[in-house]
């Protein structure tokens, strides 16, 4: 489990290139799929992400943690609203302690970085705090937003722009090069709702339902089933719905890689297949959430290495 931030005390801080692999070494422990497509970027653009992933982690650790599970919310609450604060330091750059330093230097680094991604992902967590359920999918895809499609945004300030890909035809004249913020958003809640219907199971047995009650009601499921982990024709029927969904958000998201600068595009093509394969791999296993979980193979990801590079070739 990675150490969750402490009530800050006067101490020296580590230097920034020992804050960066700091933050490698979580990356790397923690996200092993995600720190494979990393290291095909640039240093500089690799050490950023991996500040940003390790911020990302603790943020949800405040709340989704073993530590975090012995607190009351109003106390959680309290640990959210002092985060926020620190976030503000951050970008003042006043960094407490030496993830922070690396984040500091991120921003530094990245001028065009905005805050406000980061301040939304707390809101997201602040959710975690008072609902257990979403109604609709309207309600749920907020709830993504805020957890994964705002990392969208933090990483697409860091991969940069591909301005040589902007049509340059005269009715384009004097207009700002695409950004491809949209399907920016679209990849990270792709790869929430990936983690949500892999993780059926598990939220299950923490008593939460991510899955849209509309949802249930449509295929004529209850929430008893799914805690009971009733695995038959109407839950499989319900879980083609649901992969349809995260694959639409995938195919919109990818629309969008042809704008990234070009030592972007391979990563976040790796990225985006092997995060999308999970879904695969819940059909592999007839839907089965409830007592196996889906994974994609080391060997397997390795595999999607030179189509990704022929696609950010291409495409």
């Amino acid at each position: 489990m990675l150490q969750l931030p402490e009530t800050p005390r006067i101490k020296s801080l580590a230097s920034v290139e020992v804050a960066y692999e700091s933050c490698r070494q979580v990356t790397a422990d923690f996200a092993k799929s995600f720190y494979l497509s990393t290291l095909l970027m640039p240093v500089e653009k690799r050490q950023a992400i991996w500040a940003i992933y390790v911020w990302c982690r603790r943020t949800d650790e405040l709340v989704d943690s073993e530590a975090a599970s012995k607190l009351d919310s109003i106390t959680l609450g309290q640990h959210l609203d002092a985060w926020e604060e620190r976030l503000e330091r951050l970008f003042a750059g006043k960094p407490e302690d030496d993830f922070d330093v690396a984040l500091v230097e991120t921003i530094d680094r990245y001028p065009d970085l905005d805050i406000q991604p980061f301040r939304d992902m707390i809101e997201g967590q602040r959710m975690d705090l008072y609902r257990n359920r979403y109604e609709t999918f309207e309600e749920l895809d907020l709830y993504c937003y805020r957890v994964a499609g705002t990392v969208g945004l933090m990483s697409t300030v860091i991969m940069g722009i591909n301005e040589s890909a902007w049509d340059k035809s005269p009715w384009n004249a004097g207009r700002a090069p695409y950004l491809p913020i949209k399907e920016a958003v679209a990849l990270g809640v792709a790869n929430q709702l990936t983690n949500i219907l892999r993780d059926v199971g598990e939220d299950a047995r923490r008593g939460r339902i991510y899955l849209p009650l509309e949802d249930l009601r449509r295929f004529n499921y209850t929430e008893a089933e799914l805690f009971q982990g009733v695995n038959d024709e109407r839950w499989k029927r319900l879980m083609r719905f649901q992969i349809r969904r995260a694959r639409q958000y995938f195919v919109e998201a990818e629309q969008g890689i042809t704008f990234l600068n070009d030592d972007a595009r391979w990563p976040v093509w790796a990225a985006s297949m092997t995060y999308s394969w999970i879904l695969r791999a819940i059909e592999r296993n007839q839907y089965d959430v409830f007592n196996r979980r889906a994974y994609v193979s080391t060997k397997r990801k390795l595999s999607a290495l030179p189509v990704a590079l022929m696609r950010a070739k291409v495409l």
